[in-house]
């Protein structure tokens, strides 16, 4: 089975200890995050192998990072340290329906400086995907190492998995942001997309209103979820809905990165090429979202992210 590769922001989640606004949080716990990251703690907790591409600093949270990382079998050659920034944070709150607020302490954040020179080829050589977000796209040096390491998937066939994760409080420009992430779904084969975040992408509500543009634009799986209503998952030729688990949520952090490093992972096992998705029967397809709505439902019982996510035999 071949291995996962994700590139982006490698955090520390700080988690609310109550319930309310941020202003209004009593303390924070330190926990392993940023969605690539999370992808690949899912990835490596069902058995796979996955890699994070990123950047860190030499500071704590860093060291912390790389340990919990090791922890969860999740491998860490690829990750760069820096003296130049410290490694980001980011405060969450939680209302009483588990819905999030954010405040980001990223300015700039070691993820933040990787460099395409800091991409090397060989990486990819035994990859099956590539997995990437919108929260590294901004004006800074981890968009062009983005650009570099899209440029070697393409050149070896390699699946590439695009989740928008948007996060408005890190762009003062939306417009940018919108642009932006509408360029980068010319590189995806697999688009993620939460029912949330379809009015800002392509200021339309409904996301089968766009379908058509994101299969000529190259996109050969869809995946649209929409939390407790379940997950829709589109190709060209058939169109597949899951039901959503419903459970009482007490952290929803990390729910839609583990959804897709489920899905992913089911990909990769049953091997699943890159000509094979958009040929994706509708029983295989409604299996995997089956199985990856109940990887969701058991993680957000939990706290955290990669440490909520289910192994292989707990998901059984």
């Amino acid at each position: 089975m071949k291995k996962l590769l994700a590139i982006g922001e490698a955090l520390i989640d700080m988690i609310p200890s109550n319930v309310g606004k941020i202003m209004n949080v009593n303390s924070f716990s330190p926990k392993v995050g940023g969605a690539p990251l999370n992808v690949c703690g899912a990835y490596s907790k069902l058995g796979g192998v996955s890699n994070i591409i990123t950047m860190l600093g030499n500071d704590p949270f860093g060291d912390k990072i790389i340990k919990e990382l090791e922890d969860f079998n999740v491998h860490v050659d690829y990750v760069k340290r820096t003296d130049l920034a410290n490694t980001s944070l980011a405060f969450v709150a939680l209302d009483e329906h588990a819905n999030r607020e954010f405040s980001f302490y990223r300015k700039m954040g070691a993820d933040m400086l990787l460099s395409e020179k800091d991409i090397n080829p060989e990486w990819f050589l035994d990859a099956y995907a590539l997995h990437f977000c919108s929260v590294s796209l901004g004006e800074f040096p981890m968009r062009k190492a983005h650009d570099r390491a899209l440029e070697i998937a393409k050149e070896k066939n390699i699946v590439i998995s695009f989740d928008p994760n948007v996060r408005l409080p890190l762009f003062e420009d939306y417009e940018y942001l919108r642009k932006t992430i509408n360029e980068y779904i010319n590189y995806a084969d697999i688009l993620k997309i939460s029912d949330e975040e379809v009015e800002f992408i392509f200021e339309s509500k409904n996301i089968e209103d766009v379908l058509d543009s994101l299969f000529e634009k190259g996109v050969k799986l869809i995946i649209y979820t929409a939390g407790k209503e379940g997950a829709t998952a589109y190709t060209k030729h058939v169109k597949v809905y899951s039901e959503g688990k419903r459970v009482k949520a007490v952290d929803t952090t990390g729910a839609g990165d583990g959804f897709i490093g489920c899905l992913l992972y089911q990909l990769a096992k049953d091997k699943v090429e890159l000509e094979d998705l958009e040929r994706l029967k509708e029983n295989q397809l409604k299996h995997y979202l089956d199985i990856a709505n109940k990887f969701c439902a058991i993680s957000v019982t939990k706290e955290g992210a990669i440490a909520s996510y289910p192994t292989f035999e707990e998901l059984k």
